[in-house]
């Protein structure tokens, strides 16, 4: 079983800069899939970015060059840096994780808000 908890939202200002962390409890988690997840209002959840075990990336184009995810297998952690942030990256950003040989995350934390004023 993996629990996550996210921390590090806030307000911040156009062009300005976030870092989100992503702390799980459990010892597989370090075997996962880690991901950030947003959703704004009245749009659908999206994944925004990926890590696997091994630290390959993957990022939506509407992040690229912004924001980097990275993980601490040894701490259960997985943070996402958000530089250059923009006010349509205003959103509920979740973490995520699934075993590697799943499609579907199965694992989420409770979220957190990140706005981003104009």
């Amino acid at each position: 079983q993996v629990q996550l908890a996210e921390s590090g939202g806030g307000l911040v200002q156009a062009g300005g800069s976030l870092r989100l962390s992503c702390e799980a409890s459990g010892r597989t988690f370090s075997s996962y899939v880690s991901g950030w997840f947003r959703q704004a209002p009245g749009k659908d959840r999206e994944l925004v970015t990926a890590i696997s075990r091994g630290g390959i990336t993957s990022y939506a184009d509407s992040v690229k060059g912004r924001f980097t995810i990275s993980r601490d297998n040894a701490r259960n952690t997985v943070h996402l840096q958000m530089n250059s942030l923009k006010p349509e990256d205003t959103a509920v950003y979740y973490c995520a994780a699934r075993p590697p040989d799943v499609t579907q995350y199965g694992y989420w934390g409770q979220g957190t808000q990140v706005t981003v004023s104009s």
